[in-house]
């Protein structure tokens, strides 16, 4: 049963929580202290409590914790009006689900006590990703690709070179092919030439003797030596010094080098495979890079694609991140919803499988439920896959000074009981009907935003479009748009359903963007560089918006 307890000794929020909760399906119980809800618990619990922090008598965190003690799993939401960081920290620590400073939205804490009786339900088991043996993950036809070339590698010692954006994994594979080939059981050993300062790297590589430069107290060891008989990989080897990528073409074609300092030469038994994330043809052309040592890496070459192209992997490697972090933290795994599977899966993601990587140790950490949704996800995200619209339409406001309080609700919400209705702020009042004489049209608010996108395009001073031009008209606009809906909700009886942001926000997004690609010509990525979003994002937008015809 999806039932809720409210304890808070103020009557109002108590009374406009009850009511909202009990209109969404809840079957609720409300309490004025944290000894009353104690007693209950005799009687049964509930999936979901709802605390004030500060009551007479025991305060929220005590209730916290006492009901931990109870019910381990039970999520508990604990409510505010003292904003601080201890607050915080204490409720978090007790082990609250989430923490909700008044004043709050009303529809935001209606969906969040809905996430916590969602998060309180018996879940099946998450479905484990077997990730002992697992060193890449993948099943587009990319990957695909690329393991069958480390299977056909598998028997070989040919030098290897793999090219990628950052990120995309290139250790991962060449730790692969150095585990899948006859040089196994032997060491491993990576080296990222360009993290070592450059008059340091001849001699991290080929080691030195004693004395052969200030500060050489001893004889040193190279990579190469540590590497003898199995695999050096050597990243980043674009960014390789001039001199010596000289010595290291000199091993490759004689099998032979030199200590720093050293005159007997060593014999090199070593697989090298190179990786790197720039075009080594063009730093050739541009002689960065010796071509003739170009080509005796380039024996065999395999290309990582970026994660981007190989989008249906996300949910694999996602699942498989969030349980490695799980497992690292101690904590159980979070799980990742459709509608937040499908935004990681519509975002470029520039920093590759490395950047899914952290943001899924982010999401460990940040995310307050169980099951992440798309409002969970950081807000990088949530801003490229369109997932930051959308507007409060009720607040609940209360003053931080004690159980006393008042409380109102913001037009568009629950009416609240008299007493406090008489202390709402002027600025949260629609204003009267009659007022509204000049009110302007949404054609208006188009040609205000039109007036943007010239500022965006840099045909106008940015001083044009201060507050008193585009933004006043909105606030006018936006003001009777309210009005009239309170109108509506008194012939209702209190309900209103409306659609108004999307719809001001369609018109506002397409006003500006068709503006800007009249202003480039249609030229997409220099409208999106002009206005500052991505060019996934002003494609995504222009075909949901039907500006196609604009955008040619």
């Amino acid at each position: 049963m999806n039932s809720v307890w409210v304890v808070d000794d103020d009557q109002s929020i108590r009374w406009v929580l009850e009511r909202a909760l009990s209109r969404e399906g809840f079957d609720v119980r409300v309490f004025g202290s944290a000894r009353e809800c104690l007693r209950a618990f005799d009687d049964g619990a509930p999936r979901v409590l709802v605390s004030d922090i500060r009551m007479p008598g025991e305060n929220g965190i005590e209730l916290l914790q006492k009901v931990k003690e109870r019910k381990p799993a039970m999520p508990v939401i604990i409510m505010t009006a003292f904003s601080d960081l201890e607050s915080a920290v204490s409720a978090f620590q007790a082990g609250a689900f989430e923490y909700l400073p008044k004043p709050f939205d009303l529809p935001k804490a209606v969906e969040l006590i809905r996430r916590a009786v969602q998060e309180s339900a018996p879940e099946s088991p998450v479905e484990e990703v077997a990730a002992g043996d697992l060193g890449i993950l993948g099943k587009a036809p990319a990957m695909q690709e690329v393991f069958r070339a480390i299977g056909r590698l598998s028997n070989s010692h040919v030098t290897v070179l793999i090219t990628g954006e950052s990120g995309s994994g290139k250790e991962l594979v060449a730790r692969a092919l150095h585990d899948h080939s006859p040089r196994a059981g032997k060491a491993y050993v990576a080296l990222n030439t360009a993290a070592i300062p450059r008059d340091l790297l001849e001699s991290e590589l080929f080691g030195h003797e004693r004395g052969a430069f200030t500060g050489a107290q001893q004889m040193r060891r190279g990579r190469f030596e540590q590497a003898e008989g199995g695999t050096l990989f050597l990243d980043e080897i674009g960014d390789m010094p001039s001199e010596l990528q000289t010595r290291l073409l000199r091993v490759l074609a004689d099998g032979y080098y030199y200590r720093v300092g050293g005159h007997q030469p060593l014999r090199a038994n070593v697989r090298v495979i190179a990786a790197t994330h720039q075009n080594l043809e063009e730093r050739v052309r541009r002689g960065l890079f010796r071509e003739d040592l170009f080509h005796r890496l380039n024996v065999i070459r395999l290309r990582l694609p970026a994660l981007r192209e190989r989008v249906e992997d996300v949910p694999l490697l996602a699942r498989h991140f969030l349980q490695r972090s799980a497992r690292e933290l101690g904590v159980e795994p979070k799980r990742l919803t459709e509608a937040a599977l499908a935004a990681l899966g519509r975002f470029a993601w520039p920093g590759n499988v490395r950047q899914l990587e952290n943001v899924c140790h982010w999401l460990t950490v940040m995310a307050p439920t169980q099951s992440v949704g798309v409002e969970d996800l950081p807000p990088e995200i949530r801003a490229e896959t369109g997932g930051l619209t959308g507007m409060p339409t009720a607040r609940v406001l209360a003053s931080p000074a004690a159980s006393e309080a008042t409380s109102v609700l913001a037009p568009g919400g629950y009416p609240a009981p008299s007493p406090v209705a008489a202390a709402a702020p002027d600025s949260l009042r629609p204003p009267p009907t009659g007022a509204l004489a000049g009110r302007v049209s949404a054609a208006d608010l188009a040609a205000d935003a039109e007036t943007l996108a010239m500022v965006a395009g840099g045909r106008a001073e940015a001083s044009v479009l201060s507050s008193a031009r585009w933004a006043a008209l909105l606030e006018r606009e936006v003001s009777a748009m309210l009005a009239a809906q309170v109108d509506q909700a008194l012939d209702a009886h209190g309900d209103v359903h409306s659609d108004l942001m999307d719809r001001l926000t369609r018109e506002f997004e397409s006003a500006v963007i068709r503006t800007a690609l009249r202003h480039t010509r249609g030229r997409r990525i220099d409208a999106a560089q002009r206005l500052g979003i991505g060019r996934n994002t002003i494609t995504r937008k222009i075909q949901d918006l039907h500006l196609e015809d604009d955008a040619r």
